[in-house]
């Protein structure tokens, strides 16, 4: 059985048992009260009847009469005419009365004149009033006896006993029952149909789920939630965070998420945006990691519940990809180079053939000259010369660079200055000639310090250049073009060096921006 069966039946079950204890009680007060009225009307009617001055003479007469009335004149007598009377009156079952010796003056049955009762009179005679139910020669009745006093006063001489039928007391029962019957069963239709009510809304509420399906749900969601290296944030449809994984919050910097709205979290409004929006599948900079956002809508049937994001820390592999795009890059360099490398020793080879040594000297001496700078890096800048030609951008590397050692790590080099060389052929590529691209690489101890310049628009904006921004941006914006410079930066700074604009141009000038990378220069060559 279902539970939400199981809660239904236990809860109308709960209300029949309810109802059944209330009808009960008023039953047994219905029925309290119906002999209590009883009693009351019985001892009423015997006192009015033992208070008349005719039942006091004529009981007091019979009472000093040392015989036994005769029961033939009884039977015409003042008192069985007013008791009859009376008795008829108030519909009751009997009004007997009693001399001092508990002989019938009055009796509904003419037969049982002049007899003894067949109940006690002792308490009547004592000068007590007695209200009982009691059986007689008349059957069961809710009775009462008075004392009967004489006109002069003294002691009681006799007594009026006033009886009801047990069938007319409870004359009014059955209307009382049915009432109370009807109440039954309208609380009882009631509470089923609020139950069951509450049935539906439960099962509305849980879209069906039961709370043993919940638990297993629960623990279902939590071991896998929690075991993947994904964050997962989910959010209501008012915006409210519903779910937020360990590794969700890692990722946001943010702690107690969960029953929060998204906007009073303070993550930036870039992350606000793709957590409330479509996301950010191709990556967005939180911190110094880059987070892949991927949102999906949660939805039953046509019914929409909010919205679930997947937070993916991408840091690592956008790291990867930059370092082998810039590995490609170099080989690409490294073969130009070996074509013009080879090109330029059949030219000196080509003079020496010719006799014309001076030339050759000169042209290897024109060689040995030029800016020192590390090999790899050489076939780099050289591709890259090839990539601005392209574009109409003449690519050179400063007169004052010098690098009298071996890049280490060249693959963060290589990124760092491909990103800012990207930007600055793009800057340049879009603005008035002369459109020229200048590098300077310099050696700082362990570090190498780049600087690139280049004759664009400049930057207009320093901090939104290094903002976090998503990779699909305008291409039109230069520098800081998706997250160029944002990730070069970090690169950088995970070092321990850092990228920076040393001059953001305008004017007519160019934009000048400089990264320092410690760690990365082997040694000193000889």
């Amino acid at each position: 059985m279902r539970f939400a069966t199981r809660m239904l039946v236990v809860q109308v079950a709960t209300q029949v048992v309810v109802v059944a204890v209330c009808t009960a009680v008023f039953a047994w007060l219905g029925v309290q009260q119906l002999k209590a009225e009883a009693d009351s009307s019985a001892l009423n009617i015997a006192r009015s009847v033992a208070e008349s001055p005719e039942v006091r003479d004529l009981v007091t007469a019979y009472s000093a009469d040392p015989g036994t009335p005769d029961a033939a004149r009884l039977r015409d007598g003042i008192l069985q005419h007013y008791a009859a009377d009376v008795t008829s009156r108030t519909e009751g079952l009997f009004v007997v009365i009693t001399d001092d010796h508990g002989i019938r003056l009055a009796h509904p049955d003419p037969d049982r004149l002049g007899e003894v009762v067949s109940t006690s009179f002792a308490d009547a005679l004592a000068g007590r009033e007695v209200v009982t139910w009691e059986t007689g020669t008349l059957g069961e009745s809710a009775r009462a006896k008075v004392p009967v006093y004489p006109p002069s006063g003294g002691d009681p001489v006799g007594e009026v006993s006033v009886g009801f039928e047990r069938a007319s007391v409870f004359d009014d029962l059955p209307a009382l029952l049915g009432g109370i019957a009807l109440a039954v069963v309208l609380a009882v239709a009631i509470g089923a149909g609020v139950a069951l009510l509450m049935r539906r809304r439960l099962e509305r509420l849980t879209l069906g789920v039961q709370p043993e399906e919940l638990v297993a749900l629960v623990q279902t969601q939590t071991a896998v939630l929690e075991s993947a290296d994904e964050g997962v944030v989910a959010l209501d449809d008012t915006g409210v965070v519903r779910v937020c994984t360990a590794a969700a919050e890692r990722l946001l910097g943010i702690t107690d998420a969960v029953g929060r709205p998204v906007h009073e979290l303070g993550l930036a409004p870039s992350v606000v945006a793709a957590l409330s929006g479509p996301g950010a599948p191709t990556g967005l900079p939180l911190g110094d990691r880059v987070v892949l956002i991927d949102v999906r809508p949660v939805r039953r049937g046509a019914r929409t519940f909010g919205r679930v994001a997947t937070l993916r820390d991408r840091t690592d592999v956008v790291a990867l990809s930059g370092r082998l795009d810039s590995v490609r890059a170099m080989g690409d360099a490294l073969r130009v180079q070996r074509h013009e490398n080879a090109n330029r020793l059949h030219a000196a080879v080509g003079l020496l053939d010719a006799g014309r040594t001076a030339e050759a000297r000169a042209f290897l001496a024109d060689l040995v000259d030029r800016g020192s700078v590390d090999a790899m890096l050489q076939s780099f800048l050289g591709a890259k010369a090839l990539a601005a030609r392209e574009r109409g951008v003449a690519l050179r590397v400063s007169d004052d660079t010098f690098l009298s050692g071996t890049v280490d790590d060249v693959e963060d080099v290589v990124a760092v200055l491909g990103n800012l060389v990207d930007n600055a052929i793009t800057a340049a590529a879009s603005a008035p000639a002369p459109r020229e691209v200048e590098i300077a690489v310099l050696g700082d101890g362990d570090a190498v310090v780049l600087t690139v310049s280049d004759t664009g628009g400049g930057i207009s904006d320093v901090d939104a250049a290094f903002a976090p921004r998503e990779r699909g941006d305008d291409p039109a914006a230069v520098h800081g073009l998706g997250i160029g410079l944002p990730l070069s930066r970090e690169f950088a700074r995970r070092r321990g060096g850092d990228v920076w604009v040393v001059d953001p141009g305008g004017d007519g000038g160019g934009a000048v921006v400089a990264a320092r990378l410690p760690g990365v220069l082997q040694g000193e060559s000889e």
